[in-house]
């Protein structure tokens, strides 16, 4: 792809995410997860900087854009480079009109924005949320040690035992220490709270919104692979990128339970005393 494609690319899932925002549709994620699927002529250059391009846009935004091509041109505004790309080619953006909407800047929408005011969440931390996150990983202790791993690039030791931070972008899912599940994508705040919930070897633990995984795996390593790690949630979809996750860290003691909405206790009844 031509870097104008890309720009259009990510003008035309930009679209869906707003429209998904207005609907409480899928979120952004799944959204750019399914362009990806669709468009397998892109190659991973292109998914990732299309994917880049999405999630700026995005953290730029303030209020809800009135479209993809307006988030776009807010980030044209301030990058002169991406501005050069409406040149009207062949699968790029059409050429910039004068009067066109542009999306209104900020960290979130106007309510939340003054809640976080409120929070005294400003200058440098406001600036921050502007930003992208940097990319922290958790060493699989039921694999590796943080103190021996022999990884490409050094990671930063963060508070969190098990933690390494490293830049935003590191492709950490061509290592082989990722696919080999020596490493696993986790914040270090999910790890925190994995750390506070102090799971011993042995016991029965519930994760109550295990999602795709993360903090059940973290929960399993500090269980050592003892006991029962019962992991539930409402989401069929993220529940079912578990067990490959699982197979990968070598985790033997993960039950999955789908909960129905509203009937938690119905699926997870039997447990009532025992974790």
């Amino acid at each position: 792809m031509k870097p104008a494609a890309r720009v259009q690319a990510a003008i035309e899932i930009l679209d869906r995410v707003i429209d998904a925002a207005r609907d409480q549709g899928a979120p952004a994620d799944r959204i750019v997860a399914e362009w990806a699927k669709a468009n397998r002529y892109a190659g991973s250059k292109d998914r990732r900087a299309v994917r880049e391009l999405v999630y700026d846009a995005i953290r730029q935004c303030g209020p809800v854009p009135q479209s993809g091509r307006a988030a776009m041109l807010l980030l044209a505004k301030r990058d002169g480079s991406i501005g050069a790309l409406f040149d009207g080619s062949p699968y790029g953006p059409k050429p910039i009109q004068p009067d066109e909407p542009i999306a209104k800047p900020g960290i979130a929408a106007s309510w939340l924005t003054k809640r976080l005011s409120a929070a005294d969440v400003k200058g440098a931390e406001g600036r921050a949320l502007m930003g992208r996150a940097p990319l922290d990983v958790r060493v699989n202790t039921l694999k590796a040690e943080r103190d021996s791993i022999e990884l490409p690039l050094a990671g930063e030791p963060l508070a969190a035992p098990n933690a390494l931070r490293f830049e935003a972008g590191t492709p950490v899912d061509q290592w082989d220490a990722f696919r080999e599940g020596r490493i696993e994508v986790q914040d270090h705040g999910s790890q925190l709270a994995c750390l506070a919930a102090a799971a011993k070897p042995g016991e029965t633990v519930i994760d109550l919104c295990a999602g795709a995984g993360g903090k059940t795996l973290a929960l399993a390593a500090a269980m050592d692979n003892r006991g029962r790690l019962i992991a539930s949630d409402t989401d069929k979809r993220r529940l079912s990128q578990l067990p490959p996750r699982v197979e990968r860290a070598g985790v033997a003691v993960v039950e999955q339970r789908l909960l129905d909405p509203g009937r938690e206790l119905e699926a997870l009844g039997d447990l009532a005393g025992a974790a």
